[in-house]
């Protein structure tokens, strides 16, 4: 009798361990398939992301990775994203917004420089454009908020990397925050665009300028008439300009240039204009 309730335990026993190693097979199995899924939709989007850049040139690409500032529609910071996902139009379209600068750097003669960009850029490529527009990073000295000093030194950089502008010759407490704008442009290419804060700066310098070409092509100093006769030349389709340069010079250029020496009386720094 002991010996069968031995034997029927141990059978017992053993069918458990059975099931128990059943199970174990059956999650690890499970476990595998969803690492192989989750490393199919990494490959998956991997592929995606080297499709969108494969015809695209190789500094401007390596620009990509740079950590834009993820801000709400009140330009408090919520977070940062490479500049790739910032400008992608499937991020943009979803809300995705970002901090950025337009410098307007005018000489002692009162005109304004514009430059126009590389054909290797990725966004408007070959476009004619204010001074210098670029973003502040997700990096220290660029996220400080105070009299917006983090955008002040992020665009003495990008002065630097894109017309040659040594920082001395634009020393920060020169540039003059003037007011922000909120505008959103797709690119000829629709897989890009812009949904951007853009700070205003100006600052009044004569400056030496040497451009890196892959950033910059073309550059000229231009009086109120020049900028209204490109536009026009750009709404004829002969030139192109870009659209945030386009929406500022049509809607609020002329009244900030006519008050270049007296800057402070239209700073607008409380409120952000949508366009």
């Amino acid at each position: 009798m002991i010996s069968l309730i031995v034997a029927r335990t141990s059978q017992q026993l053993l069918q458990s361990n059975l099931k128990i190693h059943h199970l174990n097979i059956h999650s690890c199995s499970n476990k595998l398939r969803n690492i192989q899924h989750h490393l199919s939709l990494a490959f998956y989007s991997r592929a995606m992301a080297d499709d969108l850049t494969k015809e695209l040139d190789d500094t401007q690409v390596k620009l990509l990775s740079e950590e834009c500032l993820l801000v709400n529609k009140d330009d408090a910071v919520i977070g940062s994203a490479s500049k790739k996902e910032c400008h992608l139009m499937e991020n943009i379209k979803k809300g995705m917004l970002h901090r950025a600068f337009s410098v307007f750097l005018f000489n002692s003669n009162g005109e304004l420089l514009l430059q126009q960009r590389a054909n290797a850029k990725i966004t408007f490529p070959g476009y004619w454009a204010n001074t210098c527009c670029s973003h502040p990073l997700n990096v220290p000295g660029e996220t400080e908020e105070g009299d917006a000093m983090g955008v002040k030194r992020a665009a003495q950089r990008k002065l630097k990397h894109e017309l040659g502008i040594e920082a001395k010759q634009v020393p920060l407490e020169e540039f003059h925050y003037i007011t922000r704008i909120h505008y959103q442009a797709p690119c000829d290419n629709p897989v890009w665009g812009e949904h951007e804060i853009d700070y205003i700066l100006f600052l009044q310098k004569d400056v030496d300028v040497k451009p890196e070409p892959n950033e910059v092509q073309n550059y000229m100093y231009c009086n109120p008439q020049q900028v209204k006769e490109l536009l026009e030349k750009a709404s004829q389709e002969q030139e192109k300009v870009s659209p945030w340069f386009e929406l500022i010079a049509r809607n609020m250029l002329d009244g900030w240039w006519a008050k270049l020496e007296a800057l402070d009386s239209i700073k607008n720094q409380e409120s952000i204009t949508r366009l």
